[in-house]
């Protein structure tokens, strides 16, 4: 089938549809790009994923929808129709009204583009190197491009920004892990594999060019948004394998290096946008993507909810464009004096409270050890001086300590570390920490996250993967090379440090914090959606054994707190 590009103009807005973007290897990919009506030179707004630029957000996501709709019902009213809300991206009708051009592109291989499907690859990010250049040139832009969008189109943004196209000014990378082994491939070493094996099916194939199964259908047109009706075979060989991909590929190797972005090669502003409760997938991805990246003028905000809802809300939404307005259009209105870090503090009750800092960690953070006893299942300031084991079944037990309950309102903001000292009955074991809150009752308090309720913060660990790069590790955040595994002598004791990923909590008087150890998936609400249980990379009879935990003399296993005192700013 042929597919023509078509204009139409609402409204003060043009809408082009299916513009064809030829890559220098002559595949074609296709955007649809919005514009002011108004003759002129408009800073672009860019995004490109694989979800289908032309299916609706409600179609798609609809119990996503549904909750957004009730948490912010002016969504598709009050400034915008909704129609051309997509999963994601942007509102075209919320930003072209004030002078931006937006365009949104189907990678290749994906909706209405052509070509090899292979999510997250370097042909992919070259693609989007030379649309960002295509769009930096066109007679309606002004030749600052921006690029802004959640997840899959926040990934791609900081793998792309590390390729320095000329016409990039600054990215907004809103939940979008930047590191794609550790982030969201393997935590820790382990495969986490529910969500990509998922994923690709439901998210993915159902918008693979050429699908003519797909039931995703324009709702402006009627057209299916996969374009030609390809048969399966041709289907299979326009495609990689991504699922097992990641699966086949256990050590951060090549085939993840080239899907990593260059941090320190991005040299653009950033606006770097986490959200606490998104543990196993983009949370620590914001946050190192911040640290790392080469860029001089960079912030980073972290907040509280779902995946979507954010991004969408007015007051997010001024915050997008003020940052973009700076930097696209070099407008003197005082973002270049904003704090760079701005966290949401979060509460027992699940509410926030916003601050403003200078840095990140906080400089006034004071690293609090808060050490484990298996003799009476407690966290505390002081080791203790006799040693004690604790043990469970991998598969299916856990260990629980606790401190006290504080005595007083007590924080914790940052990243979090676990020094602890295991042995296992097999040649591997797998570490799964969580850090939990508690009331006075001994009720547990539990979080909205990013896809589903979360604890407090997570980290993960195969003990075959404890080797640490000395350079690259910090004294508040260990770096695991994943380049060998090493496997365990069953019944010799042996040091892991855990990464645990960033956090923020305000414990009120008379709560506690639990950390729970254990070798499995720690789910508030089944059937979970980061699990990390394929049984090809946990054989049962290797991770299903009986784990001892080491504590006490000689082998202080310790928790780092990162407590910020109280009443200081």
């Amino acid at each position: 089938m042929s597919i023509e590009t078509r204009t139409t103009l609402e409204d003060g807005l043009v809408f082009e549809r299916d513009v064809s973007l030829g890559m220098s290897d002559g595949t074609t990919l296709r955007a649809n790009v919005f514009r002011p009506a108004l003759p002129g030179r408009y800073p672009v707004v860019m995004a490109m994923g694989a979800y289908g630029k032309d299916v609706h957000f409600e179609d798609a996501f609809n119990p996503q929808w549904q909750v957004l709709k009730r948490i912010y019902p002016e969504l598709d009213s009050k400034g915008s129709t909704g129609r051309y809300l997509r999963w994601e991206v942007v509102d075209p009708e919320r930003w072209v009204p004030d002078g931006f051009v937006v365009i949104q592109i189907d990678s290749r291989g994906t909706g209405r583009s052509e070509g090899y499907l292979d999510p997250f690859g370097p042909v992919e990010t070259r693609d989007f190197y030379e649309c960002i250049e295509w769009a930096g040139t066109q007679p309606w832009s002004n030749g600052k491009v921006g690029l802004i969008g959640v997840s899959y189109l926040a990934i791609k943004q900081w793998q792309v920004a590390a390729l320095r196209p000329p016409h990039l000014a600054a990215i907004v990378p809103w939940e979008g892990s930047s590191e794609f082994y550790r982030d969201g491939g393997h935590h820790g070493g382990i495969l986490s594999n529910s969500f990509t094996f998922e994923w690709w099916p439901r998210q993915v194939l159902a918008n693979q060019y050429g699908s003519g199964q797909s039931t995703h259908r324009d709702r402006l047109t009627g057209e299916r948004t996969t374009g030609p009706d390809f048969s399966e075979a041709l289907l299979q060989g326009s495609r990689a394998d991504h699922p097992n991909d990641r699966l086949h590929h256990p050590l951060d190797d090549a085939w993840n290096h080239a899907r990593a972005a260059n941090l320190p090669a991005i040299e653009v502003p950033i606006l770097s946008a986490a959200n606490w409760g998104g543990p196993g997938m983009h949370l620590r991805g914001n946050f190192e993507g911040y640290l790392r990246a080469g860029s001089r003028r960079k912030w980073l905000f972290a907040h509280i909810g779902t995946h979507y809802e954010s991004f969408y809300l007015p007051h997010y939404v001024a915050i997008q464009k003020r940052f973009f307005n700076h930097f696209l259009r070099g407008e003197d209105n005082g973002w270049d004096r904003e704090p760079p870090v701005q966290l949401a503090i979060r509460q027992a009750d699940g509410a926030a409270m916003l601050r403003q800092e200078q840095q990140w960690p906080l400089e006034r953070t004071q690293w609090t050890p808060l050490y484990l006893d298996a003799a009476a299942g407690s966290l505390s300031g002081t080791s203790p001086a006799k040693a004690a084991t604790g043990h469970f079944t991998a598969m299916k037990e856990a260990l629980s300590f606790s401190t006290p309950p504080f005595e007083e309102d007590t924080e914790f903001t940052g990243p979090v570390t676990l020094r602890l000292w295991i042995s296992s009955g097999t040649s591997d074991a797998d570490i799964f920490a969580v850090l939990r809150v508690f009331d006075p009752e001994g009720k547990e308090a539990t979080f909205v996250g990013a896809h589903e309720r979360v604890p407090m913060a997570l980290g993960w660990l195969r003990a075959s993967h404890r080797k640490t790069d000395p350079q690259r590790s910090l004294p508040w955040r260990p770096w695991h090379t994943h380049d060998e595994m090493q496997k365990l002598v069953p019944g010799e004791i042996y040091p892991l440090d855990v990464e645990i990923w960033p956090t923020s909590m305000v414990f009120p008087k008379g709560w506690r914090l639990v950390l729970t150890v254990q070798g499995h998936d720690f789910i508030v609400t089944p059937p979970g959606r980061m699990r990390h249980d394929h049984p090809l990379d946990r054989p049962p009879e290797e991770f299903g054994g009986v784990t001892t935990i080491h504590t006490g003399g000689d082998h202080a296993s310790c928790l780092m707190m990162p407590l910020i005192p109280a009443g200081t700013l």
